[in-house]
């Protein structure tokens, strides 16, 4: 009786026999854990506090010399491209067969939601801070775009592929750290508008995967499958609208 305990208790904390995760392991891996926000909000933290600190703006400017002033060289388009390998990376694995967490349905609206959330945070703080690129081009440099789009495909493909690889993590997340690199390089942004970017990021995706369950249970009911949900949303560039995602 003791074995036959332990097994039952040992299937609903690691999942069941074929390795499909059972609805509480599902459960406890979507919960609310404050501590996890530590790293989006500290790296949004040092962001906002490299605007005013003399000596992480001189960090700032110091970076932007080294990269730009003193080794000048030829801008490359790479990082436009390199910001949308992590999402391209999650839609490969599912057309490959290599299932994560979620159904492809659950999956693709919460890369939506994600998406839609980052870009709205990141281009509302765009319009209210200001701050000048490197180039002087325009004052949208604080966060980095490219950067926080980078790293919210990137944290959804950590937490979908988990319990499969953490390799396929580390691969997003080195992605997102070459866009931001990038940015630099090609003289768009501080070191502080990556580092905010990358929280803002992150922080966009980790809001969606816990919120998400609560959401859909109210959408579709206890226990039910998804098959389409509308989700409201709002940029400051487009305005308010409705996001429509359904699986045929």
């Amino acid at each position: 009786m003791a074995l036959a305990s332990s097994a039952q208790t040992d299937s609903l904390v690691k999942g069941t026999s074929n390795g499909i995760p059972d609805r509480t392991d599902t459960i406890r891996s979507t919960q609310l854990h404050p501590l996890r926000l530590i790293i989006p909000a500290t790296l949004i933290t040092y962001g906002v506090i490299a605007r005013q600190s003399g000596a992480l703006r001189n960090l700032n400017n110091n970076l932007s010399d080294d990269l730009w002033t003193r080794h000048h060289h030829s801008k490359t388009p790479i990082d436009n491209y390199l910001q949308w390998s992590p999402a391209v990376a999650l839609l490969g694995l599912q057309l490959a067969g290599i299932k994560g967490q979620d159904k492809f349905a659950d999956l693709s609206i919460k890369y939506g939601m994600s998406f839609l959330l980052n870009t709205a945070l990141t281009e509302m703080i765009k319009k209210s801070w200001k701050e000048w690129r490197p180039d002087s081009s325009n004052q949208y440099s604080f966060p980095s775009g490219h950067t926080s789009n980078a790293f919210m495909a990137a944290e959804l493909l950590r937490l979908e592929y988990r319990n499969v690889s953490p390799w396929y993590g580390v691969a997003g997340y080195a992605a997102a750290a070459a866009t931001g690199f990038l940015r630099m390089y090609n003289n768009k942004h501080w070191f502080s508008d990556v580092v905010a970017g990358a929280g803002v990021g992150i922080l966009s995706t980790d809001i969606v995967w816990w919120t998400y369950p609560v959401l859909k249970r109210w959408a579709v009911g206890k226990g039910k499958d998804v098959s389409t949900m509308i989700v409201p949303y709002y940029t400051p560039y487009t305005g308010a609208g409705l996001c429509l995602a359904h699986h045929f």
